[in-house]
């Protein structure tokens, strides 16, 4: 037997229960992962309220984990056991200490890539990748705004916008945070309990405003974001930090100067194996460098699942936090 989190019902972190379950063996194509690290991320708490909903009830959670291959099934042919692997993709249950998941969703470590670092960066590296290299292919000598620059996705974002040689606006809590996003490779933060988003993006630009804004909260920021940018430039709204954006009328990208808007996730861009692999070498390459480096601020036992979600969605935790089965 081994001890996984899950779920029976959609509510707070109460509903989390630690139970036994019995791994399951891999079927063909899949691969079974003993887990040593698991990421903490907001879409895992999407799930536990309901505003994404499990497939199923009672339902695992979590879909970021790096560990080592325990079992492999027939017809996977990169990977064998004892790999170190890593994954961001697939089938709720990575909040466990097995997980058995598709192989094609599962990569191979480079040995200069570590356990903690790979759980901790996989998810939002990859969303970093997508983001700054796919959804706005950036080049260098862009502005943008970066909401939760001090978070785990912002972390990355903000030295990997650096490298690019990206002037990266981030928006922050406290500035402890604004110390910290500006260390990792901001150009400037705005510290939003205490100014105006909007007119301060405009006295950094010079009122030229963004090429991009890149928001993971949503409601709360909406209209805000759409105000930082300039005339047909690029709205990327990837997460619902505050609650979903709804009821908008889309006249108001014409309003607001010919606006574009998106909404990406990195299931729609780590679609095939080819494109995974892809991305994660990226990610692996600005890792190995020394290019971007993975704060583990936040380490919980498994167990207390719970309590990391609540630091999380209070904003309580800065970089990334991992769960250790």
């Amino acid at each position: 037997m081994a001890k996984r989190i899950q779920f029976s019902r959609t509510g707070g972190p109460e509903v989390l229960d630690y139970v036994d379950v019995e791994p399951r063996v891999p079927e063909p194509g899949e691969v079974c992962v003993r887990n040593e690290a698991v990421g903490l991320n907001f879409i895992d708490i999407y799930f536990r309220t309901g505003l994404y909903p499990a497939p199923s009830l009672p339902s695992g959670l979590g879909t970021e984990g790096a560990g080592i291959v325990d079992a492999v099934g027939e017809g996977v042919s990169h990977l064998r056991e004892g790999d170190r692997v890593a994954y961001a993709q697939g089938p709720l249950g990575a909040y466990a200490e097995y997980h058995t998941l598709p192989a094609d969703k599962v990569v191979a470590l480079p040995d200069d890539v570590d356990v903690e670092t790979a759980a901790g960066s996989m998810l939002k590296g990859l969303t970093v990748q997508y983001l700054l290299r796919q959804t706005y292919p950036l080049e260098g000598g862009e502005t943008i705004l970066f909401h939760a620059a001090a978070g785990g996705v912002g972390s990355i974002a903000c030295q990997w916008a650096r490298e690019l040689g990206v002037k990266l606006i981030g928006t922050v809590s406290s500035k402890e945070k604004a110390d910290l996003a500006k260390a990792n490779g901001a150009w400037a933060t705005i510290d939003y309990t205490q100014e105006d988003v909007v007119e301060r993006v405009r006295e950094l630009t010079q009122g030229e405003m963004c090429d991009v804004v890149y928001d993971s909260v949503g409601k709360d920021t909406w209209e805000t974001s759409l105000d930082c940018l300039k005339k047909r430039a690029l709205m990327v709204s990837f997460g619902n930090a505050s609650g979903p954006v709804e009821g908008v009328n889309i006249g108001i990208l014409n309003q607001k100067g010919s606006l574009f808007v998106t909404r990406p996730s990195l299931n729609g861009y780590a679609d095939t194996r080819e494109r995974l692999e892809m991305m994660a070498n990226d990610l692996f390459d600005m890792l190995e460098s020394g290019k971007v480096k993975v704060d583990i601020a936040q380490r919980y036992a498994l167990s207390d699942a719970g309590k990391a979600q609540d630091s999380l969605a209070a904003r309580k935790t800065t970089g990334s936090t991992i769960l250790l089965p």
